[in-house]
């Protein structure tokens, strides 16, 4: 079970499992395809991860920011947003690909970063 950061109407936001700080974005409706959800909501959903991208930037300082929806093997519309770090497991693969090292980092307080998230999204 993913542990749920932020919901509301719309939107709900999951932390993935992962050595990095890793969040998903979905929509409430379980749209297939980003052209099938209404205008007004794909623009909500790129407001959610503009804000989420520029908090993980902020607090956790990370040599890049990885973004992705592939939504194969769960057919719905869900984009992950990754803070990547030279010294993570797999940098500079994608997390989905070869291992290159056993990562050792340490990181600022997740759950400080989950409240963060929550509030800056609590004001849109």
């Amino acid at each position: 079970m993913h542990l749920l950061i932020y919901e509301d109407h719309e939107i709900y936001v999951e932390k993935e499992e992962s050595e990095i700080p890793w969040l998903k974005i979905f929509t409430k409706e379980p749209y297939k395809e980003l052209g099938d959800l209404p205008k007004a909501l794909r623009l909500r959903l790129w407001e959610v991860y503009d804000i989420i991208e520029e908090e993980m930037k902020e607090y956790y300082k990370p040599t890049k920011i990885n973004m992705a929806s592939f939504a194969n093997m769960l057919p719905r519309v869900h984009i992950h947003v990754m803070a990547r770090f030279e010294e993570d497991s797999y940098f500079p693969n994608p997390m989905w690909g070869e291992k290159k090292r056993d990562g050792k980092f340490l990181l600022p307080d997740e759950k400080k970063f989950h409240k963060r998230i929550f509030e800056a999204l609590q004001k849109v």
